[in-house]
């Protein structure tokens, strides 16, 4: 109930906010009135505060039930389509890129030679900016959900690599120790001792991908002619926003909504995968 008010609140802030911005930075009939009543052009100030051209909040909601062009369908399932579209790119980006961070992860746990060696060659492929890989990959794999769902997994690995190989080796030195008396094998310790361990970290590198991952396939369909995502979307209605903004603001949240729910997901998948343990830390 408390998580539910806060929210609320927050929301409730954030349009305040909205509101107050839009009022100071000025409407477009602001810009023709002349606030002195003389009939000479408005002061410099005024010209430049009101190119902030921001659509009302109810605005914004009522472009969702109205049609995206003349005749047209309701934009709300226009986007609805577009949602489903990127969310398949994104989840298999996700998927890849979380299957590779979780064997680099394991393989840098097991080998300090691969970590030294590797490792700064994986810090070094995030400091490059995704706008500027995303266009090679495009021309590499040629355009299509493959090459989309690539740059996803690009910005999926890092994270989860980062995390496994930190949740590998968070375990207790003396539970290694105990596992290696009883002459249990790598394979054993892992599975049985640093795997568990290493599930929470893993989690929280998994709802960070998961949003990062939407946020890779939107960035791959900007380049790459799709125009069936959220990418395809957000260009076209760019392209009109003088005429009309609620559109791809609505198109913004859309995007933002998807990626609230992809991180919902893997939360619930996290509290389902974890129930027994924290039943356990409560009765201890």
């Amino acid at each position: 109930m408390r998580q539910a008010i806060s929210l609320i609140v927050l929301l409730l802030l954030i349009a305040l906010l909205w509101e107050g911005l839009k009022w100071i930075g000025g409407d477009p009939w602001r810009a023709k009135k002349n606030p002195f009543g003389l009939t000479h052009t408005p002061p410099l100030h005024f010209k430049v505060t009101s190119d902030l051209n921001l659509p009302h909040i109810w605005d914004i909601a009522a472009a969702f039930t109205n049609p995206a062009r003349r005749n047209g369908p309701p934009l709300v399932g226009i986007l609805l389509n577009a949602a489903i579209f990127t969310f398949r790119e994104a989840i298999i980006g996700f998927i890849f890129g979380g299957l590779l961070g979780l064997i680099l992860g394991i393989l840098f746990a097991h080998s300090n030679l691969l970590e030294r060696g590797c490792m700064p060659y994986v810090v070094a492929s995030q400091t490059v900016p995704i706008l500027a890989i995303a266009p090679m990959v495009i021309i590499w794999l040629k355009a299509g959900w493959v090459s989309v769902a690539v740059i996803a997994a690009y910005l999926t690995f890092f994270p989860v690599t980062i995390n496994t190989l930190r949740g590998l080796r968070s375990p207790d030195p003396m539970a290694l120790e105990l596992m290696h008396s009883y002459a249990a094998s790598r394979w054993a310790i892992l599975w049985k001792l640093r795997f568990p361990a290493a599930l929470p970290y893993i989690f929280t590198a998994f709802k960070i991908s998961a949003t990062a991952s939407i946020v890779g396939s939107i960035i791959g369909e900007l380049p790459s002619g799709i125009r069936d995502g959220l990418g395809g979307a957000i260009l076209n209605f760019n392209q009109y926003y003088i005429s009309g903004p609620s559109r791809l603001w609505a198109t913004i949240i859309a995007s933002a909504v998807v990626g609230i729910v992809f991180y919902l997901i893997i939360t619930l998948i996290e509290a389902f995968s974890l129930r027994g343990r924290k039943a356990l830390a409560d009765n201890v």
